[in-house]
């Protein structure tokens, strides 16, 4: 489960994603524009369908549960440390999720240690 930090001021489509992100890959999806980009664990994940099923198995996989500490701007981007706990190496962990936003939606989102 994610609890988004009201006092972090998250811009409005990143606190969809985290809110989104408690539910399934559906609604994780709709935060994203249709030709977005989702770079995570080595692999790129482009457009609607991609982003959904990147959900879903990473769901199925590692059973994470994210909470945003922090959030910068940083090179263009929306940087947000979330702290981590799910069912993979090194649990938990603070990512680092670098948001790019345009017209009220992510269009690219590049999760990294």
């Amino acid at each position: 489960m994610t609890e988004t930090n009201p006092q972090l001021n998250l811009p409005a489509p990143i606190a969809a994603y985290f809110e989104a992100d408690r539910l399934d890959g559906e609604a994780l999806a709709r935060c994203f524009a249709p030709d977005a980009v989702v770079i995570d664990d080595g692999h790129t994940h482009t457009g609607a369908d991609a982003i959904k099923a990147w959900k879903e198995e990473s769901d199925n996989r590692y059973a994470a549960t994210s909470e945003p500490i922090a959030c910068v701007e940083e090179g263009g981007a929306t940087v947000v440390t979330s702290h981590t706990v799910g069912n993979f190496p090194g649990s938990p962990l603070d990512l680092r999720y670098f948001f790019r936003l345009e017209g009220g939606v992510i269009t690219a989102l590049k999760v990294t240690l």
